[in-house]
């Protein structure tokens, strides 16, 4: 694993992210924070989870405090939860930009008490992990946005990178 490789993983993950922001923009506010029965919810839920889940895997990170979780409920429209969302999206393609190879390996400890306690992996698997958990969200969000009949798209990593012309 090298610090390119990641680079590309997370810019994947973003872009996908916008591609969804852009369905999401098709949708009413009512819509929007609509309840859903699966999952966490709402597409709104899922969007602030995402917010919180990035900014708490970062913090860690950056052996920071961890954030306080944003409630679903100060998102009451979609443009408010973009605007985080940029913000968020914005600090974690920053840290990625200043990771160098050897930052990779080293191994990052944190507490997870709703997850067993102490844990320990190296900074790579936290930030392919925060892609994956990305893709997962993504792919329970599709679904609800076509049933809202807002746009939707392919996600797969193959895609973007012929899109990039790889």
């Amino acid at each position: 694993m090298n610090a390119d490789t990641i680079r590309t993983l997370l810019e994947y993950n973003y872009a996908a992210h916008r591609r969804l922001w852009d369905g999401i923009a098709c949708l009413t506010d009512e819509q929007f924070v609509q309840e859903v029965d699966y999952s966490i919810g709402s597409v709104r839920n899922h969007m602030v989870h995402l917010i919180n889940v990035d900014l708490r895997w970062l913090a860690r990170l950056q052996n920071a405090a961890l954030p306080e979780r944003l409630s679903e409920n100060g998102f009451t429209t979609v443009e408010a939860a973009r605007r985080k969302w940029a913000e968020v999206e914005s600090a974690v393609l920053a840290y990625a930009d200043a990771l160098h190879d050897a930052d990779l390996n080293e191994i990052i400890y944190y507490d997870m008490p709703h997850r067993g306690g102490a844990k320990r992996n190296p900074r790579w698997e936290i930030l392919v992990h925060v892609v994956n958990h990305g893709t997962d969200h993504r792919a329970q969000v599709l679904p609800i946005l076509h049933r809202l009949s807002a746009p939707t798209f392919e996600q797969d990593l193959m895609i973007y990178l012929w899109d990039k012309g790889r």
